[in-house]
């Protein structure tokens, strides 16, 4: 059984089990097919957790979440010894580092059966060649897209020049499909080295 808050990543993570996957290959592109289909809750840019119990043996918990670069300094989002919303939400400091990438890669390489590049190719093909959004995306995207407007390459990406997707247009990512191929053929490496790190730099 897969179970996930978008259809799409349902079916993806379903065709691996029938192509002879097991838990883990379907939660793998079960979670990159969310950060194409269902952005709000699934992206590659935050983190989680992953746990199973394989056929034999105890429970195993991966714990990927983002870690924050300066989360040990106390006076992190402060501005003269007061808090600064802005900082914690709007600014680079208040950028952690992204863990799922590596946290579902780790988990694959303990348990996983099928190629990686086997796993990440749906969300490749549905960022590429686009799908038709349903109406709760539509409605996410027009919900926050007053917040998304600072943020030239969200507003770019997440409307249609300033205007709401409407439920059906055909979302397109190319900048997603291009480091989801990255991250198909070299893993954590097509992320946090290389390309997609010079992009996030």
């Amino acid at each position: 059984m897969v179970v996930a808050a978008e259809a799409q990543a349902v079916n993806a993570g379903l065709q691996v089990l029938k192509d002879g996957g097991n838990a883990v290959d379907a939660a793998v592109a079960t979670a990159f097919v969310l950060a194409v289909t269902y952005p709000a809750a699934g992206n590659i840019g935050g983190g989680g957790f992953l746990v199973f119990r394989p056929n034999s043996g105890d429970p195993v918990t991966y714990d990927f979440r983002e870690v924050a670069p300066g989360a040990s300094r106390p006076d992190m989002f402060l501005v003269n010894g007061k808090y600064d919303p802005d900082l914690l939400h709007h600014s680079h400091v208040a950028v952690g580092v992204p863990k799922t990438v590596a946290g579902l890669h780790l988990a694959w390489s303990d348990g996983g059966r099928l190629s990686w590049a086997r796993l990440v190719r749906p969300a490749i093909e549905l960022a590429q060649d686009g799908f038709a959004i349903p109406r709760h995306l539509a409605d996410s995207l027009a919900s926050v897209l007053g917040q998304m407007s600072r943020y030239a390459a969200a507003r770019t990406q997440f409307s249609k020049d300033g205007k709401p997707y409407e439920t059906g247009d055909i979302l397109k990512q190319l900048d997603l499909a291009r480091t989801l191929d990255r991250i198909g053929a070299l893993g954590p490496d097509g992320f946090y080295r290389g390309r997609t790190a010079e992009l996030i730099e």
